[in-house]
């Protein structure tokens, strides 16, 4: 084999596998048989599965949705220009409703219509490969597009991470402090136009500092976990609860009256009472005691709500623990 050979299949080599992008799944749809199988075989080539539109493109031609199955999300689309004519743009369009806005696409135009295809198109494109083109070039524009998507699905991740960081308790996952009060001003605002109750659950776990001091705060930490999880799976799906504050949790219980409400704040107690905490190889009983108040007894101002549920916390526990007490104008 010569040396000049030897040189070439290297070069294709190193394209398919160290210049070659992460396998993604590729839409392709060329203006001709030939054309299509050379896509296709070239995207393949360079690892990538290949979703091929075998009919030319146009919207009648995409699958529905859902066809398109989600185990197997379509990344990236190469789509020529001259099958779709002067609908491409409603059809680089309805890619992106029917496969996700973010879609990289990225368009095959002739090199003489270059320059009007990316002024006419190039809002609904993302990139552009000139035709004739070699799997050298394929391969780089790929990449830029798995790099471009990686980048956002990094900033997607990061938003993520910056909101739940800004909203959510740490520890337990629930909503913080900020959080479920400025929930709890929106649900006062719904409640009072609406005409109905909101009702107020302030959920203190018993003889916490005692759980800390005899087994350390690491098992505090799972002890507030525990309970958080458990007390979440007693509430409606459309209450609110999030850690006000140590192991204090505030509970906005909406349409309740106190009745409703105290249903719902027993269970809470019956449930944590009823299963002890694992607790360094021992079961560790723990309780939780709770103060109610409503707007229906306590108006509809966050401070006093809180303050009347608090207060119905304090006689709670002085009470015994392990219960629950309404506040004063609802005894």
């Amino acid at each position: 084999m010569s040396r000049e050979i030897r040189a070439k299949i290297s070069v294709k080599e190193h394209i398919r596998t160290s210049e070659a992008p992460a396998p993604m799944r590729v839409l392709i749809s060329a203006d001709d048989p030939m054309s299509q199988q050379l896509l296709a075989s070239m995207v393949s080539n360079l690892g990538h599965e290949v979703f091929a539109i075998s009919e030319g493109l146009s919207v009648e031609g995409l699958p529905a949705r859902e066809d398109i199955n989600p185990e197997s999300e379509t990344r990236i689309a190469i789509l020529d220009h001259s099958i779709s004519g002067g609908k491409c743009r409603n059809i680089c369009r309805e890619v992106r409703k029917r496969f996700g806005s973010d879609i990289y696409i990225i368009l095959l135009t002739p090199s003489h219509l270059a320059g009007r295809t990316m002024t006419d198109l190039g809002i609904v494109v993302d990139d552009f490969l000139l035709k004739p083109f070699t799997e050298a070039e394929l391969c780089a524009r790929l990449r830029l597009g798995v790099r471009v998507l990686n980048l956002l699905a990094g900033h997607i991740e990061t938003e993520r991470l910056l909101f739940n960081a800004a909203t959510c308790d740490d520890l337990t996952g629930l909503w913080n402090r900020r959080m479920i009060l400025n929930q709890l001003a929106q649900e006062l605002n719904r409640t009072k136009h609406d005409k109905k109750s909101l009702a107020v659950a302030m959920v203190d776990i018993d003889l916490f500092k005692s759980v800390n001091d005899t087994f350390g705060h690491l098992a505090g930490d799972s002890v507030l976990r525990d309970i958080a999880a458990s007390l979440r799976t007693q509430l409606r799906s459309y209450d609110f609860i999030g850690r006000y504050g140590g192991e204090e949790f505030l509970v906005l219980l909406p349409g309740c009256d106190r009745k409703a409400a105290a249903d719902i704040a027993r269970r809470m107690c019956q449930t944590i009472a009823s299963t002890p905490m694992h607790i360094c190889d021992v079961d560790v009983p723990v309780s939780v005691s709770i103060g109610l108040s409503s707007t229906a007894d306590a108006g509809f101002d966050s401070a006093t709500l809180i303050a009347a549920a608090d207060e119905a916390l304090y006689r709670a526990k002085n009470d015994g623990r392990n219960r629950v007490s309404l506040c004063e104008a609802a005894s």
